[in-house]
């Protein structure tokens, strides 16, 4: 995987870190990755 850098609203930073506390995710960085997995799939199917 190649790390990429990006900026997050306080509260967005806070909804990630709620979700890795309880146990959704094992981290940030997961989290992140399942979000842009998700958004690829919806943007695939509404072309």
């Amino acid at each position: 995987m190649k790390p990429v850098q990006v900026r997050l609203t306080e509260k967005i930073l806070g909804e990630l870190d709620r979700l890795v506390k309880e146990g959704s995710y094992p981290n940030r960085s997961e989290a992140l990755r399942d979000a842009a997995r998700r958004m690829l799939m919806e943007l695939r199917k509404s072309l």
